[in-house]
């Protein structure tokens, strides 16, 4: 098979029918030089760098690209992506939060890919779980991120044990960033598809005033004009995070929370609700600004004011991505104003005296307690439910497998007919509880 029918039967598989202009740029660009890739939150950078790989790839139990991400949740989005793709050949993922022991006989058959995050890595590395001396291609995804968030000791001793990688590839969404020098970068080819983001094409701006010091009532407003379309809200701390997600749950408006103090399977179920439409809201910190597997959401809230222009920037590339149409709100009280660096003044978004109830989600949530470890697929719990459940497949959504459970998004309306339906009944001859 030739490389250009390898990427083509991927593509097709994704059902993608045609790439972006970045990511044909990165595909010319080849596999010999290194490479720097700037590009904007949400433009594809994962598959960009990912399908290049595929003619360079063999099937040999040998790890041959490592590819290095600042978050956990980027490392699955990562792996996610190439499983995707259908080559067959082995991926393993490698984050802070998984279970060691159960990485560390993963990587007893080596993976072609190993995808992970600095420190867990460098974990494998030092243990003798890891054998480097087939890995001709290393890429630092969000690398500005991981140098941000304080990777660089991991990074230096990750990339010392590397002298034998023949290429070198760098991606982030912002461009004033120094390369170290550990890194050894070699005359790489430079490809920016980064523009003066401040304002992105389809992006509309507006300012929502509070008359009140506290904003939560302005900002509940806010949500019942936006006639329950999928919503990114943006606090600047932990603590607020939770506090507005609170106020939510007490008026019962569907939504979800996220941030870097919770458990790492908590973070993962959070994150699966707001995909599969069961919460159109989620509370976050700026983690959720870049590098996170969610789809594009239609409307971005600054209940705080972003640090800097850069927070800023990231925060509102969650909507209006290549030819979508988005819209961003800074949410203000009395004693702030429009920050200098967001020119024009956006004009103000006026609420109604009386505020209008947030359209509930028709979605719900089924969990199976049954997951990848049970060798469940989502293939069988689509059949399961069609045919145990008697559901139509229009009543099913978004389906996601983890480790341990499975959560599938089924229609409100069919929630107590389907269970009472399924709980005595086995799942791929597995006895499974659901809930």
């Amino acid at each position: 098979m030739s490389d250009q029918d390898k990427i083509s039967e991927a593509l097709q598989r994704l059902g993608i029918a045609s790439l972006n202009d970045m990511q044909r740029s990165v595909l010319e660009a080849g596999t010999k030089k290194d490479l720097v890739l700037l590009s904007p939150t949400g433009s594809g950078k994962t598959l960009a760098f990912l399908l290049p790989l595929l003619p360079i790839l063999t099937p040999e139990e040998k790890t041959q690209v490592m590819v290095i991400a600042p978050s956990r949740e980027l490392a699955l989005q990562i792996e996610s992506v190439f499983r995707s793709l259908g080559t067959g050949l082995k991926v393993t993922c490698c984050y802070g939060g998984h279970p060691f022991q159960v990485e560390k006989r993963s990587l007893e058959h080596p993976p072609v890919l190993l995808v992970g995050t600095p420190g867990r890595i460098l974990d494998h590395i030092e243990k003798g779980n890891l054998s480097l001396q087939s890995v001709h291609t290393v890429i630092l995804d969000e690398f500005d991120k991981s140098l941000e968030l304080k990777f660089v000791p991991e990074m230096k001793k990750i990339m010392a044990r590397l002298p034998q990688v023949r290429r070198k590839v760098l991606t982030s969404a912002t461009e004033a960033i120094e390369i170290p020098e550990f890194i050894h970068l070699h005359q790489p080819i430079r490809i920016s598809y980064l523009t003066a983001t401040k304002s992105l094409k389809g992006l509309k701006l507006y300012q929502v005033r509070s008359p009140q010091k506290d904003k939560l009532m302005c900002f509940y407003g806010l949500l019942g004009e936006l006639d329950g379309e999928s919503a990114l809200v943006f606090c600047n701390h932990r603590e607020s995070v939770e506090r507005v997600g609170q106020f939510l749950a007490q008026k019962q408006v569907d939504c979800v929370c996220f941030h870097g103090g919770m458990e790492q399977a908590d973070r993962e179920q959070q994150l699966a609700l707001f995909r599969n439409r069961t919460a159109s809201v989620l509370i976050s910190t700026d983690l959720a600004a870049r590098g996170l597997d969610i789809p594009e959401v239609k409307h971005v809230i600054h209940y705080h004011l972003p640090l800097n222009e850069e927070a800023f920037v990231h925060r509102n590339g969650r909507t209006a991505r290549m030819h979508a149409e988005g819209a961003a709100y800074l949410l203000l009280n009395e004693a702030e104003t429009v920050p200098e660096y967001v020119s024009p003044e956006p004009e103000e978004f006026f609420l109604p005296e009386k505020p209008r109830r947030p359209k509930a989600s028709e979605w719900t949530t089924l969990t199976i307690h049954r997951g990848k470890r049970d060798k469940l697929s989502k293939k069988d719990i689509a059949g399961f439910l069609y045919q145990k459940g008697q559901i139509n497949r229009e009543d099913v959504g978004v389906i996601e497998v983890f480790e341990s459970c499975a959560l599938v998004a089924v229609k409100k309306n069919c929630k107590k007919e389907l269970l009472s339906r399924i709980r005595e009944e086995k799942i791929k001859n597995i006895k499974a509880k659901f809930s």
